[in-house]
């Protein structure tokens, strides 16, 4: 069969220009689609916005569409489009959202929904499709139909190391333009999947049923040695909390002689309970690491389940800094927060001496124990409003007020002098185009209220 998987953009367009990601999740499945025989082709409509003109080409038989919780609509209006244009078309929607909220695609437009990991479903979902059209027996599914969603039984995680390797040949024409903030050209490799820690804010540890799941260090050396670009980014839920695993990657790595930038995400304990596992990755290319800081307020942290408090965040910042590791800090503004309680937050961000901190809002993902305690108060339903910088809990401050606030923790939470080595990184013309962006970025906070 043709075989089309889709990568919607993002709900907001300047999202694509802060980052953008190889979409890894559908090169994974178009290995495992090619071992069949299908004929697999890969859309980025991040990169090429024409679906219609890609269908007409293409001419697929079935279409695979993937979404986070900001991009029901978007998929949903994909999915509705092509049927549209080509009624015969099957069409199958996966991804996160999928598998936390499947009900939210229980729409005409759409045929099958994947829920949880894909590679296996999607294969036995087209052999079916082959043969005699019955899907019941697929675990992993929900399907619609005017008598609602049925749901099959649920699929276990496969173990990673039994997936194949993604098929990056299928975004061969994309891959000059994949990026994070300065790494560019980028790659993504997973090495493992969910979480040992049970934050309440957090989905993913809760996917896996708890489980933290691992690729095999020798497997990831692997791929690693097929890939061109120079910088790569560890996309795990969380990267570093197998000391062990990770200190036999980094030894197979540095025997290898594979000479490459990493970034990855850490726990600020794992960090404080190993200074000598990231001198280890250091020395081996360890660039950045992206760590959840969340909040200043130890009270705040443990009401987060975060496990960590702001002793170890200081020490984390000082291992860091000492071994030459920029650290990616990433704040969460509380909806409740007061006038005092942002200040208190800048403040605290100037002690740490961050070069480079970000501030989402603390929002209640589907899927996470924060969204089933307060869904009721939530302040819009909007999916495209789930994108961490809108405030979908009540606020404490008028919204208007909210959001002038958040612009100001942006602007002066971090000195510009300080920010000045990261700016560095994006060269003389990067410089410019980075704060132009943020300009934007900061008109847009400033009208955030009127979204709802």
């Amino acid at each position: 069969m043709k075989v089309l998987l889709i990568q919607p953009p993002s709900s907001d367009p300047m999202t694509d220009e802060i980052f953008m990601f190889e979409p890894l999740a559908l090169e994974y499945l178009g290995a495992g689609l090619a071992l069949d025989g299908h004929d697999v082709e890969i859309l980025d409509l991040r990169l090429s916005p024409d679906p219609d003109a890609a269908c007409r080409r293409f001419g697929p038989e079935v279409v695979g569409i993937t979404a986070y919780t900001s991009q029901v609509n978007i998929a949903k209006d994909l999915a509705a489009r092509i049927k549209a244009a080509a009624p015969a078309t099957f069409v199958v929607v996966g991804g996160h959202h999928a598998t936390v909220s499947p009900a939210d695609f229980d729409a005409p437009q759409i045929d099958a929904i994947v829920v949880g990991e894909g590679v296996f479903t999607l294969r036995e979902l087209l052999q079916a499709k082959a043969a005699d059209g019955d899907f019941t027996h697929i675990a992993g599914l929900a399907l619609p139909g005017p008598a609602g969603l049925r749901c099959t039984a649920p699929r276990r995680y496969t173990a990673l190391d039994d997936l194949p390797l993604p098929n990056r040949a299928l975004t061969a024409a994309h891959r000059a333009h994949y990026f994070s903030e300065w790494f560019k050209p980028l790659a993504s490799v997973r090495t493992s999947l969910g979480c040992t820690a049970r934050c309440n804010f957090c989905a993913l540890w809760a996917i896996t049923g708890g489980k933290y799941l691992r690729r095999s260090p020798e497997q990831v050396v692997a791929e690693l040695a097929t890939i061109a670009e120079p910088n790569v980014f560890f996309c795990d839920d969380e990267s570093m909390c197998d000391v062990r695993r990770m200190d036999r990657l980094a030894d197979l790595i540095s025997a290898a002689g594979l000479r490459k930038k990493y970034f990855l995400y850490a726990r600020v304990d794992t960090i404080v309970e190993n200074p000598g596992l990231f001198a280890k990755w250091a020395a081996i290319g360890l660039a950045q690491v992206f760590v959840g800081m969340e909040d200043y307020s130890d009270t705040r942290l443990a009401a987060m389940h975060k496990g960590i408090d702001s002793r170890q965040q200081a020490e984390a910042v000082r291992i860091l800094d000492e071994l030459g590791i920029l650290m990616y800090a990433s704040y969460m503004v509380d909806p409740a927060y007061s006038r005092e309680d942002f200040r208190g937050l800048a403040a605290y961000v100037r002690r740490m001496k961050h070069e480079y901190a970000t501030f989402t809002i603390l929002t209640p993902l589907p899927g996470t124990e924060l969204h089933a305690a307060r869904e009721a108060e939530l302040l819009s339903r909007k999916p495209e409003l789930y994108d961490m910088v809108h405030a979908l809990l009540p606020t404490r401050l008028p919204l208007r007020a909210f959001y002038a606030e958040y612009a100001r923790l942006w602007m002066r939470a971090v000195p510009f002098w300080r920010i000045v080595p990261a700016l560095l990184r994006f060269g003389v013309r990067g410089i410019w185009q980075r704060i132009g962006l943020f300009n934007r970025f900061i008109r847009r906070v400033r009208l955030a209220h009127l979204d709802y």
